[in-house]
């Protein structure tokens, strides 16, 4: 009996044991089924949370674009009232008077808002502007608030559609766009020939590219971006928007010259130069043509004395035609005398990847922990100088004032970039790996060859030039090659070497206050290099110093007049100077790969037949 009550005992355990392991599996999988629950109601949760606060959004958007209906139809009122006023008094001036007091509106609204003064205000419909109807920048001239605050019909349509499309899954409630004359039923077929996205942004390219090379201490906005088809398109727009006509804008001198068309020809904008000498370095100075805070005191001081209305700076770095590269410490310094005068400056950065001596670095002005002052700040750049690609025309401007950001989007219907081109920017600047390991530093060592080759033949013509690091030129003094140093003997000489086929670019075309200066290109190939230099050779004798530009000529029997001496004459001395000089055979010159050999062939049919 012992025995099989141990057996039934035994027998218990065992089902016991088993009964164990089915109620562990079972909880197991219940706690499974409960996780995954949670999780499931989690995820939804989330969703449901995200939906309501998109709706939220959209309402908020809706609230607001209300809101801002009501606002510019109460401006539209008080407009209209303003007129009324105006016509029972009589006097628009009065009237004006009244919208300022009501409004806010500084002493231009008659300026600024056209469309609700002028006297055909019945016959046209009230434009309305928004959120900024009644604000007037500070920071922009009145004509460059005309431009911000103007909105059209059309433009007010579109700014709202913009804000809020349609679209399928994320906005279905947005707006449908069939106002805008735009083709979009051949986008796809277009896309697959053309391999261009028509909605790419650049200007996110764009601050992601200045972020890092001009090493921003923190990552730049792209709101903050204007492109425009070129850095000329570009100075126009500025002077625009932050002068009103006969405005001048401080700039040291010699500078681009073209700069004096870019700001001045429909801007009506002058330029107030701040002269920089080429002298023996005196006082504060330490080198030649350098720019101090005193030399921009004493000039506006100057400007103001003559009646003008200085409204900003101008400032290249680096520096065309000097080849100066500005530290940060001297840019702050300008900043701060900016700052305090309450100027805008503009900082031309356009050479900024084309600083080819190692042992010096560029500093840009985005690269500041913080400027003086931002809003009055404004930094340029463009793809025609560093990247090689003159024509091009893409110039870009980076300003955290977004007043003039607005109001030079408003010209950007006159200065756009077309989408292709677009599209091939924003690839070119995001590809960082060929640019850093292949382009940029091949660019700079060809930069470097061609700059010592060029200086090297300087020096052995003893024709005094700066050293600097940056650019495509040297500015270089032929002041010795003047019977007087004066502007008509320097545009002589000029018109001489063009007339033998070498182009330079004298210095009173970069308003230079010294005659004499020339800037001389030296990125080209190096056969075309030592072709100009071989022409412009008999002008660079040590011997005719004295002599006037004319004098010379004769004396090496290059004469663009009639003489008495007959041709066989001229011939035969052109012919024993060069006999008797080597310089020809030392600077032969070498064809690059691929180049026509018949060119060589002129040059050593002529070398032969001067040595019989």
């Amino acid at each position: 009996m012992r025995g099989s009550g141990s057996f039934h005992q035994r027998k218990r355990r065992r089902v016991g044991r088993g009964g164990d392991g089915v109620l562990s599996n079972a909880l197991a999988g219940y706690l499974s089924w409960q996780q995954t629950a949670e999780e499931r109601f989690l995820a939804l949760e989330e969703d449901r949370m995200r939906q309501e606060a998109r709706a939220e959004e959209r309402r908020e958007q809706q609230e607001e674009r209300r809101a801002k209906q009501e606002r510019e139809h109460e401006f539209r009122l008080m407009s209209m009232l303003t007129k009324v006023l105006s016509s029972s008094r009589g006097t628009e001036e009065q009237s004006a008077s009244t919208s300022r007091e009501t409004l806010g509106v500084p002493s231009t609204s008659q300026t600024l808002f056209p469309y609700m003064l002028s006297s055909s205000a019945k016959a046209v419909p009230s434009m309305p502007w928004g959120d900024q109807t009644a604000q007037y920048s500070p920071y922009l001239s009145r004509r460059g608030n005309s431009m911000r605050l103007h909105q059209g019909i059309l433009q007010e349509g579109f700014n709202q559609y913009h804000a809020n499309k349609h679209d399928e899954n994320s906005n279905p409630h947005g707006i449908i766009n069939l106002g805008t004359s735009e083709n979009k039923l051949c986008f796809d077929l277009l896309q697959k020939r053309v391999r261009c996205d028509l909605l790419v942004y650049l200007r996110e390219e764009v601050a992601k590219f200045l972020s890092h090379y001009c090493r921003s201490p923190k990552p730049l906005k792209p709101k903050n971006v204007v492109v425009m088809n070129g850095c000329g398109s570009l100075f126009s727009a500025l002077a625009a928007t932050l002068c009103d006509p006969e405005d001048a804008i401080l700039i040291p001198s010699p500078f681009y010259g073209v700069i004096t068309e870019d700001v001045g020809l429909y801007s009506s904008v002058k330029l107030h130069h701040v002269p920089l000498y080429s002298q023996v370095p005196t006082g504060s100075d330490v080198r030649p043509f350098q720019l101090t805070v005193e030399k921009l005191e004493n000039s506006l001081k100057e400007a103001k004395k003559e009646g003008l209305n200085i409204k900003a700076l101008i400032l290249l770095n680096p520096h065309n035609p000097l080849g100066e590269v500005y530290s940060s410490e001297e840019m702050i310094s300008f900043l701060e005398f900016a700052k305090m005068h309450k100027l805008h400056v503009i900082v031309d950065e356009i050479y900024m990847l084309s600083v080819f001596n190692e042992t010096d670095t560029f500093h840009s002005v985005l690269s500041l922990d913080g400027l003086p002052d931002p809003q009055r700040t404004h930094i340029m750049w463009g793809v025609s100088k560093d990247f090689a690609m003159a024509g091009m025309r893409v110039g870009m401007v980076y300003s955290e004032n977004r007043d003039l950001v607005q109001a030079l989007d408003q010209l950007g219907c006159f200065h756009g970039v077309p989408g292709p081109t677009q599209y091939q920017m924003a690839q070119l600047l995001r590809d960082r790996d060929w640019l850093n390991s292949e382009f940029l530093p091949e660019n700079r060592r060809r930069l470097r060859e061609a700059h010592s080759f060029m200086t090297e033949e300087l020096k052995k013509l003893d024709i005094p030039f700066l050293h600097r690091s940056a650019g495509f030129f040297i500015w270089a003094d032929l002041s010795k090659y003047l019977s007087e140093k004066t502007f008509a003997e320097e545009l002589s000489l000029w018109r001489c070497f063009l007339k033998h086929k070498v182009l330079l670019s004298c210095g009173q075309a970069f308003s230079c206050v010294s005659p004499g200066w020339f800037r001389i290109i030296f990125t080209d190939q190096l056969h075309k290099l030592k072709l100009g230099l071989s022409i412009a050779h008999f002008h660079f004798n040590k011997t005719l110093k004295t002599s006037s530009v004319q004098t010379k000529l004769d004396t090496v029997h290059i004469k663009t007049e009639p003489v008495s001496l007959s041709l066989d004459s001229l011939i035969g001395t052109l012919r024993q100077q060069i006999h008797t000089s080597d310089w020809l055979e030392k600077y032969k010159p070498e064809l690059a790969a691929g180049q026509d050999p018949t060119q060589l062939d002129v040059f050593t049919d002529l070398l032969d037949k001067a040595r019989k």
